[in-house]
């Protein structure tokens, strides 16, 4: 059980990153809109109204305030809250697995810039290029940090399969299909992963984003009533005709893959024998 000084460090490592989740949330907000992320200070998206400081506490207000504007009582969104909460773990997460170091630092950092995209990822289907290209840089420069366990040289080759997997598929995909079905916002953010974690991340990051990317279209292509309108083509048609279907169906499914490369790269960062087991064999 940790000792009480722990329990401290816990804490602020916590509300220091509820507090980053709370900026996170400004730029979720703003960087689609390209508006900018420090001034003015935020307001309620309803009537506009300054939030005061002792009402933009993260997640206290949200919970005192009952999920409500204090000026002109619109609803204020459970993701403002849960952001908070999820860069908060991820702070004490960083912590418990690095130790106060200035690893466990950029580990958070990393893993604040993958909340940020898999959030405006979700709302708009784009990565920022003010997010990804430079975290690149970041990446590329967190190599030569003492105890980072990628190397330089690593670091590189990585940012250049990532990105250049993912380019090579999309292209590919668009010149069969004529079909877009990948943005190169992906593209870039492989890179940045890559440029943190190596090239060695690159093959367990893409497996698990695939995976978990094609169970989420399943489930989405069945929520939205794909499969009844399949047994009635089946029905009509005969099973013959049923891959044709699913291939358009999934074409029309149109789900971002950046919240799933996110989750691969955080698995490779924090679990890296899961993504790596020949390297830790």
């Amino acid at each position: 059980m940790p000792a009480p000084e722990d329990w401290f460090m816990l804490s602020v490592a916590f509300t220091v990153g509820a507090c980053i989740g709370s900026f996170l949330n400004v730029c979720i907000y703003r960087i689609p809109a390209e508006e900018s992320v420090v001034h003015p200070r935020s307001r309620c998206p309803g009537c506009g109204t300054p939030i005061a400081w002792y009402d933009n506490l993260p997640l206290v207000s949200w919970a005192l305030l009952r999920a409500r504007c204090r000026s002109c009582g619109t609803a204020i969104s459970a993701r403002y809250p849960l952001v908070e909460a999820v860069t908060g773990a991820f702070a004490v997460l960083a912590l418990l697995w690095f130790g106060p170091t200035p690893v466990a630092a950029v580990a958070f950092a990393f893993s604040a810039a993958l909340v940020l995209i898999t959030f405006i990822d979700l709302d708009h289907r784009f990565i920022p290029d003010e997010v990804s290209l430079p975290g690149i840089l970041v990446g590329l420069a967190t190599a030569f940090l003492p105890g980072w366990p990628v190397r330089p040289i690593d670091a590189v080759f990585g940012a250049v399969l990532g990105g250049g997997i993912l380019w090579a598929v999309a292209w590919g995909y668009e010149r069969m299909t004529n079909v877009e079905g990948m943005g190169f916002g992906d593209v870039k953010l492989l890179a940045m992963i890559g440029a943190f974690l190596g090239w060695q991340a690159i093959p367990g990051v893409l497996v698990i984003a695939s995976v978990a990317g094609s169970l989420a279209g399943i489930g989405v292509m069945l929520s939205s009533g794909a499969s009844r309108a399949g047994r009635r083509v089946v029905k009509r048609f005969g099973v013959g005709v049923l891959p044709v279907f699913a291939q358009r169906a999934a074409r029309r499914t149109a789900i971002p893959f950046g919240p799933f490369l996110a989750l691969g790269a955080l698995l490779a960062l924090y679990q890296p024998e899961l993504t790596q087991p020949w390297h830790f064999a």
